[in-house]
């Protein structure tokens, strides 16, 4: 396993907006109280995991989450910005059925996974895939030999799954992306490989998955 980097890839608690299924994208909105719970639980779970460091995206819900993990484990954390979301511009905020009723030819461009649709003020499908699956090589690479944590979001974790799996961009998605829940990835110094996916044993009742797809 030497030069390998295991990384657990974990999506925020449970926000207020999730609950009330709004996309959120770049919109910057904390943790509620069952997020907050969950990140708790999350962490718990992990004192055994061998971890070295804490990487979160800088949006509250992520830094929130990832700041309980390292505090109990007593970890270094770092943000970096291509852990973030989609920015999804003028959709941001909206539930998905008003994005159904307002503007339907931007929803079923979304929901058809077209990976140059871009909403107004937003980024395309292939451009956030660019940034974020780069940003996550990018870290396993300067982890190499060792175990890191990648706090982060559900579109973040889709395409991390793709990378992993080799399932294209357009596929539909029939993995679930809960919150708070702990995914397993390996990086071989090539590409990430799947070891493990959705592990929310710890989670009991409060996990969630509503990243609409």
């Amino acid at each position: 396993m030497s030069g390998f980097t295991r990384l657990v890839a974990i999506r925020h608690g449970e926000t207020a907006w999730n609950a009330e299924t709004r996309l959120q994208g770049h919109t910057d909105i904390p943790l509620n109280a069952v997020g907050r719970a969950q990140a708790g639980r999350m962490a718990d779970a992990l004192r055994d995991e061998g971890l070295v460091r804490v990487v979160s995206s800088d949006l509250a819900r992520a830094a929130e989450t990832a700041q309980v993990l390292a505090t109990r484990l007593g970890l270094p954390l770092t943000t970096d910005t291509g852990l973030r979301e989609r920015c999804y511009g003028r959709m941001e905020g909206l539930t998905y059925r008003e994005i159904d009723d307002q503007q339907p030819e931007w929803a079923a461009r979304w929901r058809q996974r077209d990976p140059d649709f871009a909403p107004p003020g937003g980024e395309s499908l292939r451009t956030f895939q660019a940034r974020c699956v780069g940003a996550a090589d990018r870290l396993a690479r300067d982890h190499a030999g060792a175990a890191i944590a990648l706090v982060t979001h559900g579109g973040v974790l889709d395409l991390l799954y793709r990378a992993a799996t080799g399932i294209d961009l357009q596929a539909p998605r029939t993995w679930r992306l809960g919150n708070a829940v702990v995914n397993r990835l390996l990086h071989n110094g090539e590409g990430f490989v799947l070891v493990g996916w959705n592990d929310d044993r710890h989670l009991g009742a409060t996990e969630l998955d509503d990243t609409g797809g």
